[in-house]
């Protein structure tokens, strides 16, 4: 699918920033943006009907976006039901995982128990979802699929959530597979070290926008490069929020939220009525992440 570029939004709201300072981008990831009543709720309305869609992972990015906003009690309302139901490892992660990031920790335990089964699975997902919700348990689980893994992807997400925990060894393998030869592993080790890492991984995250081959793989390291504060990676951003690959808009869209990008307010409006379904709960997440003050 394709869109046309909003070339006047982005010359309005990109110009500007292209001449900021680092100063002036530490001081405006500081603010919030302002939401009109009507622009709220455009948002929710979006997302709640989102997570009450068939598309089960929109459905739970939508949740994960209500829960940021403040919605989480409503999130366990919806969610909590499902989760027993529910046979599918892969979307007992995500449900699972959605119901703790809403505060019911205790779910935390379905992610645990996937990744003690022989069928590898729902491993990745497993790995990947307590990462997100900063849960390990007490980690010999995650050590073991790190250690045992054959597959790259199972082994990052492991390391991830075990490196968040403070875990010094799973943070140097990421950040030796940000420099893999491999465009698929240094995509998925820049967006944990987006969220995770410090300036120091700056240089190789620029080194791969260069080197990278994969138009995909190139964004997922501007994104994070933005959400590390780099002034060049937070233009690029601005610029994928009107890119023709729906894959890149949203990307886009949820790092803006990381990168508290308050200067992007306008294209993430627009995004709201995004042909892509992804994109506009994407966006409706970051405006309400923006409107509030940073935790």
């Amino acid at each position: 699918m394709k869109t046309l570029l909003l070339m006047c939004c982005f010359a309005l709201f990109v110009s500007p920033f292209a001449l900021a300072s680092e100063g002036d981008r530490q001081q405006a990831s500081s603010e919030t943006i302002q939401l009109t009543d009507a622009q709220k709720e455009q948002c929710l309305k979006i997302l709640r009907g989102a997570m009450a869609s068939d598309e089960f992972w929109p459905a739970m990015h939508a949740a994960e976006a209500l829960t940021l906003a403040g919605y989480g009690a409503e999130v366990r309302e919806a969610l909590e039901p499902k989760l027993p139901l529910e046979t599918d490892d892969q979307k007992r992660c995500g449900l699972a995982r959605e119901l703790v990031r809403a505060g019911a920790t205790e779910h935390a335990a379905a992610m645990l128990k996937i990744l003690d089964k022989t069928d590898t699975y729902g491993h990745t997902h497993a790995a990947e979802s307590l990462f997100k919700v900063d849960e390990i348990g007490n980690g010999k689980r995650l050590k073991r699929v790190l250690r045992t893994t054959t597959d790259m992807k199972t082994k990052l997400m492991a390391a991830a959530a075990l490196a968040r925990s403070g875990d010094e060894q799973a943070m140097q393998l990421l950040r030796q597979e940000l420099k893999s030869d491999d465009e698929q592993t240094f995509r998925i080790a820049a967006w944990i070290l987006a969220r995770i890492g410090d300036q120091s991984d700056i240089p190789q995250m620029r080194r791969n926008v260069k080197r990278a081959k994969d138009p995909l793989v190139k964004a997922y390291n501007e994104h994070a490069l933005a959400s590390l504060g780099d002034a060049e990676g937070l233009k690029a951003l601005m610029d994928n929020l009107t890119d023709a690959d729906p894959a890149i808009r949203t990307n886009a869209a949820t790092f803006a939220g990381d990168a508290r990008a308050t200067e992007a307010k306008e294209l993430l409006l627009q995004l709201l009525e995004d042909e892509h379904f992804d994109a506009r709960i994407r966006a409706a997440q970051t405006l309400l992440v923006l409107s509030q003050s940073k935790s």
